[in-house]
């Protein structure tokens, strides 16, 4: 467009703008607009990434406007396609289209007449509480189909939804109804790639044949600190094509033609996922910034913004500016085509129900993130057992009876399912030629399993992983972005302590507990016994907005007989009296999760065949515990009862929140060893003795000080 393209004229405020001149190339004014608002809305804030999408606006304006299929008037359409900024950081181009397309917001699951982002929201970019965050966040923002900003966590999680897209269409399609096809489109960046757990998603990918994901990767070459030549020099293209992808190359950011025809091939494509990688120029058309490391993560400066839209012909003064004819435009394009495609598969799906009524009931309530009435019926009460069984192998137990009755829920491990017990009877496996199996092969790759999963439930299926507890560090991003997106997914992770035995340190979790209790708004569960695995996963099915993870041991555990002690459903407050002084207060607490809840059982018995009072808690969740009101809390844990004795074999912080200031706390302050698991609880202090000697030192102590009037 030329400087003589635009000219000015009244808006319907009366206020005058620019618009654009008839006969001018109305999609180069569009790519300019989301170069335009996005170097505006970075300049304002002095903070932000213009850099990627000045490069990239003519790839995502072709995207949108010719292939996507959505419709902005109901951003909640099941098949819609799925579009992914695995590069969040150029997160204002993202909020351009949003704007420039006229997605509408959604809230409370209801589509509104609200813009998703408004003009005013583009100028707020980056301030307290606004609709344009930083990066990309889900639900915060409509159109954000998930969080992106730590790279590669996108790559991971539209692998997850292209897995989501073939499973629905396997299990829902019907002659005449294809009512699940969606593809996934992910732009990522140079840094994505070098991310591992993009590498590890992209291989699993390739072997899924996932002929419906296409990665478009950005290859401006450029990073924080320099050209990529300082640490990334590999063959990407290659690298691909080893992964069984179809690799497609366009030479010129700007050449729409030749956009359009990769996107063409990668449609043509019918067996395997397709990367396209387009050279661009990060920050193209500022003089003196373009191609180098300053375009990418700094303001422009108000010199080199008005000398790059001199380079765009773009009014230098104006700001936020959308000329006449571009809203028109993405509504005669995107929202005309999104529109009819939306009818006609709302017009499909109303016939389908009709034919197909109980499939029908089933996507209906899928796709409201419900559970099928009556989900839980059959649960197994486990009887009391001294020698009992290990809560992983109860875990098998109950999940495949859940299984059962949850048609939609899949998963898997990253090849330990005969360890972690988390194989689904009867069920096929998920492969290339099975895309409806339900038993996922992850493979040794943790990292890329978290941010799958986090990609199956996004897309509305319930998802789980699995693997030993020492491994959730390899997943611990993309746990943390299922918390912060409020995703319902699940993790299953045994092995939980030193108890494992003769694997030794490597393998034996000490501060895994506690850094996956740091993490705002997940839950997790250590049951004690196999009916408190019963009660977990009715918690973990029944949670709508956290994620949970499922702690279990390797070793047997006795199943405590429930009519001599509480009920195991006082789980579902995170910690419950299980046991209690016969008449008045007890003299001490005993408190412990998991594995060593049998441990202060059998204490507790001693204490009272000696004629001492105790209580015995059992605290399989601290999440729960915290969110009940404080006269639960504080008839559980009375105040003014401060003998108390933890025990936990992990470490011990955060342990002195509940065993108080002069309590003591029985945990792990080191590395385990590679020895019976016997041997090393014996060997760390987790035994009977000890904390019966332990619960005795409280109460004298406490009886001193009380004696002694402290």
């Amino acid at each position: 467009m030329t400087s003589q393209a635009v000219s000015k004229h009244r808006g319907s405020a009366g206020a005058p703008h620019d618009a654009v001149e008839p006969g001018s190339d109305i999609a180069k004014v569009c790519i300019d607009t989301i170069r335009t608002l996005t170097i505006d809305a970075v300049q304002k804030a002095q903070s932000g990434h213009a850099g990627a999408p000045m490069g990239l606006a003519p790839v995502a304006y072709t995207l949108w406007q010719d292939f996507l299929h959505y419709d902005p008037a109901d951003p909640l359409w099941p098949n819609r396609d799925r579009f992914v900024l695995s590069n969040g950081h150029a997160s204002m181009m993202l909020y351009a289209l949003l704007h420039l397309t006229g997605v509408r917001r959604v809230e409370d699951r209801h589509v509104t007449d609200k813009p998703s982002v408004s003009l005013d929201d583009i100028k707020n970019f980056r301030q307290l509480d606004s609709m344009t965050p930083g990066h990309p966040e889900y639900e915060r923002t409509t159109g954000v189909e998930t969080t992106t900003g730590p790279l590669g966590q996108g790559c991971g999680n539209s692998v997850g939804m292209a897995i989501a897209s073939r499973w629905l269409g396997a299990r829902y399609n019907k002659p005449r109804f294809s009512l699940f096809d969606f593809n996934i489109y992910t732009i990522c960046s140079d840094g994505d790639l070098m991310e591992g757990v993009a590498s590890e998603a992209a291989s699993l990918a390739g072997h899924l044949g996932l002929a419906n994901l296409c990665w478009i990767y950005d290859n401006n070459t450029v990073t924080i600190e320099g050209h990529t030549d300082l640490a990334f020099s590999e063959d990407v293209e290659g690298r691909f094509k080893g992964y069984r992808w179809r690799v497609l190359r366009v030479r010129d950011a700007n050449d729409r033609t030749a956009v359009a025809d990769a996107l063409k091939a990668f449609h043509d494509t019918k067996d395997r996922p397709a990367l396209i990688i387009v050279d661009s120029i990060i920050g193209y058309g500022a003089p003196h910034k373009q191609n180098t490391a300053a375009a990418h993560s700094d303001a422009l400066g108000e010199e080199e913004v008005r000398l790059a839209k001199r380079f765009y012909g773009w009014p230098e003064e104006a700001q936020f500016l959308v000329p006449d004819g571009v809203y028109d435009c993405f509504r005669d394009g995107i929202g005309r085509r999104g529109r009819k495609q939306r009818d006609d598969w709302m017009k499909s799906f109303a016939n389908y129900k009709s034919e197909h009524p109980q499939s029908g009931r089933e996507i209906e309530t899928l796709l409201a993130g419900e559970l099928p009435p009556e989900w839980d019926v059959g649960q197994q009460t486990f009887p009391a057992d001294e020698k009992g069984l290990a809560t992983r192998e109860a875990s098998g137990k109950v999940l495949n009876q859940i299984a059962r009755n949850i048609p939609w829920l899949i998963g898997g491990s990253g090849d330990l399912s005969p360890s972690t017990k988390t194989a689904l009877d009867g069920a096929t496996n998920l492969e290339a030629d099975s895309p409806g199996g339900r038993i996922m092969h992850f493979g040794v790759r943790e990292h890329a399993m978290g941010a799958i999963v986090n990609g199956l439930v996004a897309a509305k299926l319930r998802a789980f992983g699995s693997t030993f507890l020492i491994f959730s560090d390899y997943m611990r991003p993309s746990i943390r972005l299922a918390a912060l997106m409020e995703l319902p997914v699940f993790h299953i992770f045994t092995h939980d302590s030193i108890g494992l035995g003769e694997d030794g340190p490597t393998h034996q979790p000490i501060e895994q507990l506690v850094a996956l209790r740091a993490i705002p708004n997940l839950i997790v569960l250590r049951p004690a016994d196999a009916n408190e695995v019963t009660e977990a996963y009715r918690v973990i099915l029944g949670l709508k907005k956290e994620p949970a993870c499922l702690v279990l041991s390797r070793q047997r555990l006795p199943t405590f007989d429930r009519s001599h002690y509480a009920p195991a459903a006082g789980l579902a407050r995170g910690a419950y009296v299980m046991a209690d002084a016969e008449d008045g207060d007890p003299r001490v607490i005993l408190i412990a999760s998991g594995s060593e809840v049998h441990l202060c059982v059998e204490v507790y018995e001693r204490l009272k065949a000696e004629k001492i009072s105790a209580r015995v808690v059992s605290m399989p969740s601290w999440e729960l515990f915290e969110k009940q009101d404080e006269s639960y809390r504080t008839e559980v844990l009375p105040p003014h009862i401060m003998a108390r004795v933890t025990v936990e074999a992990g470490a011990v912080i955060g342990w002195d929140r509940y065993a108080g200031p002069s309590g003591t706390i029985i945990g792990m302050h080191s590395f385990g060893g590679s020895a019976p698991g016997i041997a090393l609880m014996k060997k760390f202090g987790f035994v009977p003795d000890k904390i019966l000697q332990a619960a005795k030192d409280q109460i004298a102590k406490h009886r001193t000080a009380r004696n002694s009037g402290q």
